[in-house]
């Protein structure tokens, strides 16, 4: 079953979920407007008739972009659930099929009032196209440095990962920058430190490593705390969406400057597997901000960076 969802964005940025009524599966729990494709109908054409049964509006189509594809199940039902972000229409939107609609901040809603298959589209919708990491090498100071150049610069998510310094720095260091990255809404990770996220509350988040992900067996945070995901192949991008993560890294993409030689996944591979993957995928290894827009073609929410080379030459490359 093909269904197409709209992402309505006002100019305050805010989104419209619509609460599904009385009588339908998963009632009284909130989502993104759309329903199923008819025969012989584009994904287009079947947003702009549904968003007109549903809410009454017209949508101006030369103002859409896609935005996440979604394969999804729900018990022996096997939908693909495509959003598409909506910035212009015409009209008042009106709850004519939903029992109600509301405007949100997207990272003011609760995933946990969202039908699960319209989770994955929340994170992809307030998550941003750049991820940036502080170097594995850098000292208590280069990071501090780091992390306030990029929240300087408008960088919303940032991973804290220094496997070099001792995990109670790292935490300290995380409740240092914290007041400030509530201050322009952003989110700091930590790598791997669960624990850490925890204790820090709210505006911190953790990013999984891979053999850590692979050893749990249920979300590691509460819904509305961040989860990233180290994530290199099918099995492990299925197992972060088993446990209910945010959003995975995928690598490495192309070769990079500490293992020039290793093997890469190339943008086929990388698009093969991100838009099979029912969560948002940002591409890793290799990646300049030149490549941004590769990524997004290729299915990915955007591109991720560990090496200097994002932090130091960020203002020339954009």
């Amino acid at each position: 079953m093909h269904v197409v969802a709209g992402v309505l964005v006002d100019a305050a940025g805010r989104v419209l979920l619509a609460q599904r009524p009385p009588g339908k599966h998963l009632a009284g729990m909130w989502e993104f407007p759309g329903g199923k494709l008819e025969p012989g109908e584009t994904p287009l054409e079947a947003l702009r008739r549904e968003l007109d049964e549903e809410l009454g509006i017209d949508v101006d189509l030369s103002a859409t972009e896609p935005l996440i594809r979604i394969p999804w199940q729900y018990g022996e039902r096997a939908m693909l659930l495509e959003a598409i972000v909506v910035r212009r229409w015409h009209g008042e939107a009106r709850a004519l099929d939903a029992q109600d609609i509301a405007w949100h901040a997207p990272r003011a809603v609760d995933p946990a009032l969202l039908a699960p298959a319209d989770r994955p589209i929340l994170a992809a919708a307030w998550l941003p196209g750049r991820y940036p990491i502080t170097p594995a090498d850098a000292g208590i100071d280069a990071a501090k440095a780091a992390v306030n150049a990029a929240l300087d610069r408008g960088d919303t998510l940032i991973q804290l990962r220094l496997p070099e310094l001792p995990i109670d720095v790292v935490r300290d260091l995380a409740a240092q920058l914290l007041p400030r990255a509530r201050s322009k809404q952003a989110v700091l990770l930590l790598n791997g430190d669960i624990d850490g996220a925890r204790r820090l509350g709210d505006g911190v988040g953790v990013h999984l490593r891979s053999a850590q992900l692979r050893e749990l067996t249920s979300r590691p945070l509460p819904l509305g705390r961040v989860v990233g995901a180290s994530c290199h192949d099918e099995a492990e991008l299925a197992h972060a969406v088993r446990l209910g993560a945010d959003f995975a890294t995928l690598s490495p993409v192309l070769p990079t400057a500490s293992h020039p030689d290793a093997a890469t996944l190339g943008w086929k591979r990388f698009a093969e597997l991100a838009e099979s993957a029912s969560l948002p995928v940002y591409a890793l290894g290799g990646m300049t901000q030149a490549l941004l827009s590769r990524a997004r073609e290729a299915s990915g929410q955007g591109i991720a960076g560990i090496t200097g080379l994002l932090w130091e030459h960020w203002q020339a490359l954009r």
